[in-house]
């Protein structure tokens, strides 16, 4: 419990001043490079959501062209083939939409050009990507009768280089020096305690790239079992700093969010809402993976540590658990534990947490902009209990608005429910990929879906995700679930920027207070429980009342 207390505390103390230096960096006018560079022309919300979709769908085709020739590229020191063809599909999609959903063995299948270049590249470029929006958005609610909504260009190139390049620099000598590997070898050997021999360890370009998986909201790591690997997180200061560096940019822009709009107490209500979303589950996982797993009970197991099947024993249960309900809270999904080992109602907690729609605290950008969505409903909610127009922040919320909303809303609840049910149906979930029958196999498939339809990545371990159907309806999901969010938000901030701005008056309900943190947290609950209760109960809710 102490160190869930010292990271939030840490947690909030970072993200303070780091809030107040991207609000400096996304208000400050052009530089004379950026003129030189990207002109003075502002985009209209289409132009602005046609350079996303244009510099995404090219960073997706390129991640697939350097995995299939990979075998014919340099940085390759291990001599590793071309990527089958349906995982390249499923990695360049993965990457280019911030999921970093892993259907491969990272240090056995990607050469060191495709982890730091190909897929390092895109870890830069989608978390910007997010932040971009988030700042398009922001720009709806502050402009007043405008057409455009700001330079795509200028925000993803500010977002990369003057936030998150300088905190991957940090945090990349910092793993380092705690022992990550950073080298372009391609193997090392370690001295065994038990026999005179020596065991041949994969190495290669690790810090840096587990720096900006973090920062980034990718998890994307560069072994298969991510960040619980000795070389991938090696100590608990690099376990602290991975866990700190998942929440930050996210939280910090809490505080951006609240200096952009001119209304800090706004920010500061939004962190609220999302931490009243974190806690609760964060005490459930931690609560039942530390009573240990009910199973095990009749046999003379010493479980007073809790729950240590699929954990590492330097970490243990609390560490383990802040890190699974952090990286589903966030669109990460990076793991110190494998989530297949948790117990059913400790596994229910991270599964909710991406079902609800990882808008607490989300991925860089997209969990804000994405809380956001949500609070406009919640004001048009609470604008038709009253009988007047909903406003937030200053303009009204409108049917335009509210359509826009509703989609972006809803079409990652089909993603995960439509795509979960097909993988019901499909012969290759039983044959290939599903490893345990029951509640529990229901369970990896749900949990799959859920994680490659909220852009989260984190899996079961039970499931193999590298078949015709898993590689293709996951690339689909994840595809949709990126784009159907962020072309409605983009849409929502043109018209808000074409609005004139209402002087709040004794009708306006106040967004920056108790009542309204109380009904937005509300009005996200409830979508996600009218969404996929039904689901859990046949998932982690039938397993553990099954025994």
């Amino acid at each position: 419990m102490s160190e869930i207390i010292v990271y939030a505390i840490v947690l909030v103390a970072l993200a303070v001043p780091l809030g107040a230096y991207m609000a400096r960096i996304y208000r400050a006018p052009l530089a004379r490079w950026e003129k030189r560079l990207f002109g003075e022309h502002e985009q209209t919300w289409r132009e602005y959501a046609v350079a996303v979709l244009v510099l995404n769908m090219l960073g997706i085709a390129v991640v697939y062209v350097v995995q299939r020739g990979q075998a014919l590229l340099p940085w390759n020191p291990n001599g590793l083939p071309a990527v089958d063809p349906r995982v390249a599909f499923n990695t360049a999609v993965s990457f280019g939409t911030n999921t970093d959903w892993q259907a491969y063995g990272g240090e056995t299948t990607m050469s060191h050009l495709t982890q730091a270049v190909a897929l390092g590249v895109q870890n830069f470029v989608s978390a910007a990507c997010g932040m971009a929006v988030l700042v398009a958005l922001v720009r709806g609610f502050t402009r007043r009768h405008a057409d455009t909504i700001g330079n795509f260009w200028v925000d993803l190139t500010r977002s990369t280089v003057f936030i998150l390049l300088p905190l991957s620099v940090v945090l990349s000598i910092a793993l380092a020096q705690q022992g990550v590997p950073q080298t372009l070898a391609g193997q090392d050997h370690a001295a065994l305690v038990e026999q005179h021999a020596a065991q041949t360890v994969a190495v290669g370009p690790v810090a840096s790239q587990i720096a900006i998986k973090q920062l980034g909201t990718n998890g994307g790591g560069f072994y298969s079992v991510n960040s619980a690997h000795p070389l991938e997180n090696p100590t608990p200061l690099t376990n602290f700093l991975e866990c700190l560096a998942i929440l930050l940019i996210p939280t910090a822009l809490c505080f951006t969010f609240g200096r952009l709009v001119g209304s800090r107490r706004q920010g500061v209500a939004l962190l609220v809402v999302m931490a009243l979303l974190v806690v609760p589950f964060l005490a459930l996982t931690a609560w039942a993976e530390s009573r240990g797993n009910p199973v095990l009970s009749s046999l003379a197991i010493d479980q007073h540590l809790g729950n240590m099947e699929g954990k590492e024993v330097r970490f243990g249960v609390p560490a383990s658990a802040l890190w699974a309900t952090v990286t589903t809270a966030a669109s990460n999904g990076s793991v110190n534990a494998m989530h297949d080992s948790f117990t059913p109602l400790g596994g229910l907690g991270p599964l909710v947490l991406m079902q609800l729609g990882e808008v607490a605290f989300g991925g860089v950008g997209s969990g804000l902009y994405g809380l956001v969505i949500f609070a406009i409903v919640a004001v048009f909610i609470a604008g038709l209990m009253v009988g007047r127009t909903p406003e937030f922040l200053g303009k009204k919320i409108e049917a335009y608005e509210m359509k826009m909303a509703s989609l972006a809303i809803l079409v990652p609840v089909a993603a995960v429910l439509i795509g979960a049910a097909c993988a019901c149906l499909a012969d290759e979930t039983y044959t290939k990929a599903l490893g345990n029958p029951g509640a529990h196999g229901f369970s990896e498939v749900l949990y799959a879906f859920s994680s490659m339809g909220n852009n989260n990545g984190s899996a079961f371990g039970g499931l193999t995700g590298s078949g015709t159907f898993w590689a293709t309806a996951g690339g689909i999901a994840m595809w949709i679930a990126r784009y159907w969010i962020i072309i409605p938000t983009l849409a929502i901030a043109g018209s808000l920027a074409r609005k004139k701005s209402v002087p709040p008056s004794a009708g306006t309900l106040p967004t920056a207070g108790p009542l309204f943190v109380v009904l937005l947290v509300g009005v996200v609950l409830l979508v996600g429980a009218l969404s996929f209760v039904p689901s859990l109960a046949l998932g982690p809710i039938a397993e553990h009342l099954g025994g």
